[in-house]
């Protein structure tokens, strides 16, 4: 832990021994993951800001996952200009030049189950309240169906479900004998009635996003615009701003647990180069419970040997509990998996459980006392977790020069699409397909959501035929 002196190390404070030092932790030691926990307002971010500006100044390849974006916003300020050309700045809020991230882009067959049981586990923990067994049956051989056809996307789930004509051609492609047997043996031979009532919950909570123009412009491109393996074989800046304020809650952490999928098949499709040519790149996910789903757990044990490392921060242990079957699975994985740990002030429950984590140096008392800019830190040393201390940590950093405006136009001139382009493609490709989303929300979206309130409706839920078939017979067939 001594005075950190070259770029293998990321600097994170200043131990409060007798001559305090500036200390950090080696790259290969981060690849055991990093864990951040505290209450709000007692330098988390500063912790975090500090962190990133240091990869980024040292050519370190870096992710920034921000649901509010005052984090995405500060290392805009912090990125020097010899590192401009290597930011992507992902703003779903940047309505003029939306970014393609198709999350059903053609994946080797190997990934497919991977890829869409991580698309599901994102829909899942968003739509929680209204999840059903038939919703998770049909979407998933919707989804599995969707990424066997190239140039399929989310806005595609639609079209699957409700034009006959596109679901054949899709159909036709299909190499898997038990999706296909779904399609052909199963959802071809439902009565009209059943197909209305069984499609109506996933038509209603796809088509929340289709009619999202936001959200819309940035799924409904068949082609990514950026390319997340070559982000991190290249060591890139990746800042994803997903802002709730602007995107709505829902969205940003779909599109945040839709993000870390992708970034974790982009990992794991390294296994097709040595270990050698695995260069690091290091994620930094803030207020993570937003984004977390069970695939966590496989991420944070798997990722490591694909060149991966995770910085996970929040404010309290009970966000990693899954509301709808208060599952820990998410927090188990992390403390069985992480390898340094960093505490600042927490509540008094959140300290009788990390208690056992920092004793015998500090208990329950000291953790509900830390004063603010102040952690004690179980810190990764050689493979070895060190015995707790504490220490405070560095002031924030001056920024030399904001070149913010510079990298958002670059960003957006290398990876954005101008949204009257974007347009034009989803008008020509997905004819009717927005309207559709919107009469089906309108007509259906109040009766489906008061399941929220009364889960035993479930059984007895009808939809109005009439009116959702008509929507549908708006709808033009593909070509």
């Amino acid at each position: 832990m001594s005075e950190p002196e070259n770029k293998d190390i990321t600097l994170i404070g200043k131990t409060n021994f007798r001559t305090p030092t500036r200390f950090g932790i080696r790259q290969e030691d981060r690849m055991r993951h990093m864990y951040v926990i505290g209450k709000t307002g007692q330098g988390k971010s500063v912790l975090l800001e500090n962190m990133i500006a240091d990869d980024i100044r040292d050519g370190r390849g870096v992710g920034i996952i921000d649901p509010h974006g005052e984090l995405a916003e500060k290392i805009l300020e912090l990125v020097p200009e010899e590192r401009l050309d290597d930011v992507v700045y992902f703003n779903p809020a940047d309505t003029d030049y939306p970014i393609g991230f198709n999350p059903l882009e053609k994946v080797g067959d190997e990934h497919i189950h991977r890829v869409a049981s991580g698309v599901m586990a994102a829909f899942k923990k968003v739509w929680a309240n209204v999840w059903s067994d038939r919703m998770e049956y049909i979407l998933n051989n919707t989804l599995l169906a969707l990424l066997e056809y190239p140039g399929a996307t989310l806005l595609d789930v639609m079209r699957m479900l409700t034009d006959p004509k596109y679901r054949k051609k899709v159909i036709d492609e299909l190499t898997d004998p038990v999706v296909k047997n779904f399609w052909t043996k199963e959802f071809n031979t439902w009565s009209e009635r059943y197909a209305v009532e069984a499609n109506a919950a996933v038509l209603n909570k796809i088509g929340q996003l289709v009619a999202n123009p936001l959200v819309r412009h940035i799924i409904g491109q068949p082609t990514s615009t950026l390319n997340v393996r070559q982000i991190m074989d290249d060591k890139k800046i990746f800042i994803m701003n997903l802002s709730k304020a602007a995107m709505g809650e829902d969205n940003s952490a779909l599109m945040g647990a839709l993000l870390i999928t992708k970034i974790q098949m982009a990992a794991m499709s390294r296994a097709d180069i040595s270990v050698e040519e695995r260069k690091n790149f290091f994620l930094y996910i803030d207020e993570f419970q937003n984004f977390s789903t069970d695939s966590f757990a496989d991420i944070l044990s798997e990722a490591r040997k694909y060149g991966l490392s995770l910085t996970l921060a929040h404010q309290y242990i009970n966000q990693l509990t899954d509301p709808s079957n208060k599952s820990q699975k998410v927090r188990d994985a992390i403390f069985g998996n992480v390898g340094t740990m960093i505490c600042f002030r927490v509540g008094a429950e959140d300290a009788e459980f990390l208690e056992k984590e920092m004793e015998p140096e500090f208990d329950a008392n000291d953790l509900v006392n830390i004063p603010q800019y102040n952690i004690y830190i179980k810190l990764m040393i050689d493979g070895v977790a060190s015995q707790p201390f504490s220490a405070s940590t560095l002031p924030p950093i001056d920024v030399d020069k904001d070149l913010t405006e510079v990298i958002i136009e670059n960003s957006r001139a290398r990876y954005g699409v101008p949204v009257g382009e974007v347009e034009a493609n989803i008008s020509k490709d997905y004819q009717g397909v927005s309207d559709v989303a919107e009469k089906i929300n309108r007509k259906g979206e109040k009766r489906l959501d008061s399941l929220r309130d009364n889960p035993q409706k479930k059984k007895d839920l009808k939809i109005d035929k009439s009116k959702l078939q008509k929507a549908l017979e708006d709808t033009p067939s593909s070509n």
